[in-house]
């Protein structure tokens, strides 16, 4: 059977697969935490509760007459310096979106004032899974990789991913060695397997783009995930990824930003900007975060002062060092409870870590004894578990179930966790789970979704129950692509 046919087979069974699953939460019993748990750690379109630490200022905060957002923005500034050093700063947007634009508009894009043509710039990254995030703010370079930035989320479409590009900026994709470039789906599309990217190789080959366009290098951006499926599994001694530090030469080297989107991240326990020279590092909080929604943005003084003006977080009419809003970005202003919970959040990690390393830590364990209840050795010998305290949870890849010649786990892209034709997250959700996060052979995972409890303490029941059913689900799947015996 051809690939396509192979897929188009499993999509023909999701209403099967979808029974199947239903009536194993059943027997199971995992009917009882129908509708509250799931693998993801939340997300702006599905957020996880906030824990007391986070909830509890913020009730606090409106119990005060007159709390201006900038003495919350300010004790923030403080919280990150003495974390980072007084030559790193911070500033907050709504959105980790927001915070990408303010970046680039900011850092990257053309001037627009004075007289006559803009000239262009070009951002260098390496084409591979999310690079269409960051890399949907300029043009594709060159133009076959024009797809990747217009395709994804299915239904954008011109107001979507390619919409959001700056006048007169081009993104330059770049191919890594080692990376195994396919299409896989039910909606065909590439999907970037990195789990076996060569660091020296990509950066022979990022260098060489560098140069042939020097005249317009504006930027380097990457995804500051530090797990293999997004290609930063080689670490040093101190656990950073290799590559991710090295890709900061390149930007020293031509003078431009540095600039990492770590959305489904977390600072302070997880990378530091410091051991990777990163610029600026961008976080969306309500993800592996437990913060109302908030674009964090920490870096470098000089460019963040920069994105500090444009947000109006510096120069107040009155004078002096703070102010909060009516920058060009004011749009984009997160508000002041977002401020509180976020600041709230921030601290508890660095008085108290383990409220954040600890469920990662509890999640592992409990995953890694359910995997080993899935029927087929030679698909379980393909999962590669990877814990992160950056990411705040796990990746489980399974991109390695393809080996030898033979086919592995169905490998959905992007546009088949959207439109619905994922036949692994069609099964959670017939378990009654939240919809799930897999796609290029990755599944994020992390405790935001009912894995917590009130106080942020990882509930073990809830989260067996969850990789139970994810494993079943694997199990499902597995055995309808006529996988298993």
């Amino acid at each position: 059977m051809y690939l396509h046919d192979w897929y188009q087979s499993l999509f023909e069974q999701i209403s099967d697969i979808e029974a199947e699953a239903a009536a194993f939460a059943e027997a199971e019993g995992l009917t009882a935490y129908a509708g509250g748990i799931g693998t993801y750690q939340g997300s702006s379109g599905c957020p996880g509760r906030l824990p007391s630490y986070v909830l509890d200022p913020i009730v606090e905060a409106n119990k005060v007459d007159v709390l201006p957002a900038v003495e919350i923005a300010d004790k923030m500034r403080a919280l990150v310096k003495d974390v980072y050093g007084d030559s790193y700063d911070v500033c907050v947007t709504n959105t980790a979106e927001a915070s990408l634009r303010v970046a680039f508009e900011t850092l990257v894009a053309p001037p627009t004032l004075r007289r006559g043509e803009q000239y262009r710039s070009r951002s260098l990254q390496i084409y591979g899974e999310d690079a269409e995030w960051g890399g949907g703010y300029g043009r594709a370079f060159p133009p076959k990789y024009r797809h990747f930035a217009m395709d994804r989320t299915v239904s954008g479409g011109e107001l979507g991913i390619d919409g959001k590009s700056l006048a007169n900026l081009d993104t330059l994709f770049v191919r890594a060695p080692g990376v195994r470039y396919e299409l896989h789906g039910v909606r065909q599309n590439t999907v970037a397997l990195m789990t076996e990217l060569d660091v020296d190789s990509t950066m022979g080959a990022l260098t060489k783009a560098a140069e042939r366009h020097a005249s317009m290098l504006a930027a380097v951006h990457a995804v500051g995930y530090d797990t293999p499926g997004w290609g930063f599994g080689e670490k040093d001694a101190d656990g950073t990824p290799v590559l991710m530090a090295k890709m900061a030469d390149i930007a020293r080297d031509f003078d431009v930003p540095y600039i990492l989107d770590c959305a489904t991240c977390l600072p302070f326990v997880g990378l530091d900007p410091r051991a990777i020279d990163a610029d600026i590092m961008i976080y969306s909080m309500d993800k592996a975060g437990r913060a109302p929604i908030g674009g964090l943005m920490i870096g470098k003084s000089e460019p963040m002062n920069a994105i500090r003006k444009a947000m109006g977080w510096i120069g107040p009419r009155s004078g002096g060092v703070s102010s909060y809003s009516k920058g060009v970005f004011s749009m984009h202003d997160p508000g002041r409870d977002s401020l509180v919970g976020l600041y709230a959040f921030l601290k508890m990690m660095v008085d108290n870590s383990a409220k954040v390393t600890d469920p990662v830590d509890g999640m592992h364990t409990i995953l890694m004894e359910e995997l080993e209840a899935f029927p087929s050795k030679r698909l379980a010998d393909g999962f590669l578990v990877t814990k992160s305290y950056h990411m705040g949870g796990l990746e489980l890849n399974y991109a390695g179930t393809w080996k030898d010649g033979e086919r592995g786990l169905p490998l959905f892209n992007l546009e088949d966790m959207y439109c619905g034709a994922n036949t692994i997250d069609a099964a959670l959700m017939a378990m009654g789970q939240a919809g799930a996060t897999i796609y290029g052979g990755n599944v994020l995972i992390g405790p935001g979704l009912g894995l917590i409890d009130e106080h942020g303490d990882l509930r073990p029941d809830a989260t067996r129950a969850c990789f139970k059913g994810l494993v079943k689900a694997f199990e499902i799947t597995a055995r309808r692509a006529g996988l298993l015996d």
